[in-house]
C-alpha cells in the first residue's frame, strides 16, 4: 500500500505521510458528523397549552355530564310511563284556578282601549275627508300638458289605458287617440 500511496505533498518518509494524512482524514471525517447545521430547519417547538385546549375538553365534559344527567332522567320518566301507563291527569288541571291580582284593572284596561278605540272608529267615519282627487288629477294632467310643451321630441306615440273589457288587461291606444276615448268612458284622464 505504502508503494500505491501518492501524497499531494512532498514527504521524506511515506509510511509516515500515509499515516498522518490518515488521520487528518478521519479527523475531517469526525468533524463533518458532528457538523451541525448553519440553518435551523427544525420545526418550531411545540408547546403543551397550545396543543391541548384544556377549556374545550372542560367546557366538553360539562356538556357529556349534562347529556347524561337528562338521559337519566328521561330514562326514569319512560319507566314510570312503561309502569303506570301512558295517560295523564287532568284533574290537577280543572282545579287550578288564575290567582292574578291585577285580573280586574287588566280587564277594566280592555274595556276603556276598546271604548277608545270604538269611539276614533265612529269619529272617522263621519268626518269627510279634505283629499281631493279630482284636483291632483287636474294638475297631474296640468303638468303633463306643461310637460309636453317643453318636451324636445314629442310624446310617445303608444300609451296604456284600461278598456272596458272583462280581462281588465292594458290596451294600447295611440296618444291622439287617448283623451276621446277616455271622454266617451266618462273618465277624464
Amino acid at each position: 500500500m505504502h508503494r500505491a500511496y501518492q501524497s499531494f505533498t512532498p514527504a521524506n518518509n511515506v509510511f509516515l505521510k500515509h499515516k498522518w494524512d490518515r488521520d487528518v482524514y478521519k479527523t475531517h471525517r469526525r468533524k463533518v458528523a458532528s457538523a451541525k447545521a448553519v440553518i435551523d430547519n427544525s420545526p418550531p417547538r411545540e408547546y403543551q397549552h397550545l396543543t391541548v385546549n384544556l377549556k374545550k375538553l372542560h367546557y366538553e365534559a360539562v356538556r357529556e355530564a349534562t347529556i347524561k344527567r337528562d338521559n337519566r332522567m328521561l330514562n326514569g320518566k319512560m319507566g314510570r310511563i312503561m309502569k303506570i301507563g301512558g295517560y295523564t291527569d287532568h284533574t290537577l288541571s280543572d282545579k287550578y284556578m288564575g290567582k292574578s291580582l291585577n285580573n280586574e284593572k287588566h280587564r277594566r284596561e280592555l274595556l276603556r282601549v276598546a271604548n277608545e278605540n270604538r269611539n276614533i272608529l265612529g269619529r272617522l267615519r263621519v268626518r269627510e275627508p279634505h283629499y281631493d282627487h279630482h284636483a291632483h288629477l287636474r294638475d297631474w294632467q296640468l303638468s303633463r300638458q306643461y310637460l309636453r310643451n317643453i318636451s324636445t321630441f314629442p310624446p310617445p306615440l303608444l300609451l296604456y289605458s284600461r278598456s272596458g273589457n272583462n280581462n281588465n288587461a292594458p290596451t294600447l291606444y295611440p296618444y291622439s287617440v287617448l283623451p276621446a276615448l277616455n271622454a266617451e268612458a266618462g273618465r277624464n284622464i
